[in-house]
Formats: C-alpha cells, sequence, structure tokens
C-alpha cells in the first residue's frame, strides 16, 4: 500500500515527517485528534505514535479521570481503547467513507496501576480488505497496559466501513 489514503493520514505524513523533535511531533498529532474528538480532550489522551499501521496512545492518571480508588475509570479505560482502535482504523479508511465504531467489549480483569497505555494495530490484509471493499467490518486489536505492565482489561473493537451518503 502506498501513501496516504485520506486527508487524516496526509496530515499525519506531514507531522512525522516534519523532522521536529518527537514531544513537538506528539503534541500535534495528540492536539489534532482532541479538537476532533472533544471527550478524548477532556480526558487528556496523549497520542504517542500514529501510522497506518499502528496507534499508541496515553492517558496520564489524573485526578479528572479517577474513579473512586484512585484508578483510571473504566471509562477512562474504553475511551483510551476506542481512540486507539479508531485512530488507526481511520488511518485507512477513504475519504469517501465513514469509519463507525459498530462494538466494543471490555472486560476489566484487574486493577490498574498508573498510568495507561494501549497499543492498537492492523494487519496488512486488515488494510487491504479496508482499501479495497466498499464495505466491511474488522475486529482492531488493541492492548492496554499499566504502569506496571499489566493488562488489566481485555478489550474487543468492532469496526465498520461504509460509503458516506451524497
Amino acid at each position: 500500500m502506498s501513501g496516504p489514503v485520506n486527508k487524516l493520514g496526509k496530515l499525519v505524513a506531514k507531522i512525522n515527517s516534519s523532522g521536529a523533535p518527537a514531544f513537538l511531533r506528539e503534541g500535534a498529532l495528540s492536539t489534532a485528534f482532541n479538537a476532533q474528538v472533544k471527550m478524548a480532550g477532556v480526558a487528556g489522551i496523549h497520542v504517542e505514535t500514529l501510522t497506518e499501521q499502528k496507534s499508541v496512545v496515553s492517558l496520564k492518571n489524573t485526578f479528572r479521570v479517577q474513579n473512586h480508588i484512585g484508578g483510571v475509570h473504566a471509562c477512562g479505560m474504553a475511551l483510551l481503547a476506542e481512540s486507539a482502535s479508531g485512530m488507526v482504523f481511520g488511518m485507512n479508511v477513504r475519504d469517501s467513507h465513514l469509519p463507525l465504531l459498530k462494538s466494543m467489549s471490555m472486560s476489566y480483569v484487574k486493577r490498574a496501576k498508573g498510568d495507561l497505555k494501549a497499543i492498537a494495530t492492523l494487519t496488512d490484509a486488515q488494510r487491504e480488505e479496508i482499501a479495497k471493499s466498499d464495505k466491511g467490518e474488522v475486529l482492531v486489536n488493541v492492548v492496554v497496559t499499566d504502569s506496571a505492565g499489566d493488562s488489566p482489561v481485555e478489550c474487543e473493537m468492532r469496526w465498520v466501513w461504509v460509503p458516506k451518503r451524497k
């Protein structure tokens, strides 16, 4: 697959190839994403890496996203997983199509410790299917880990793409 397939991809490619230091690139990616996804901005989602194959996003365990026991709230974990999967998926959906989250499944398996990081990936086969099919669905692989390196939640994010209405 060659080059960005949509406006988002072109913007991200420009930021990633800017030659700016990592903290500036991450800041630009985070600002661009959080301007479009307001809830992510409110929570403080931080974009570390974004390509057509992979996204890495993080969420600091700050007061505004904490639950009653001092960890990141379940909704914050879900937002982080949805954001990571949606970003990498969105990088591959053509501008003539609409990316939509069809379903999300979250199993909270242990208490989260500290900050969280989510890594979402698409396989080459999934990317090819998105590029060639007029509509379809994919299960985006996403893994959430905490500061201790444990996975406090198991996630399934099913995304679909459909043509935009004229």
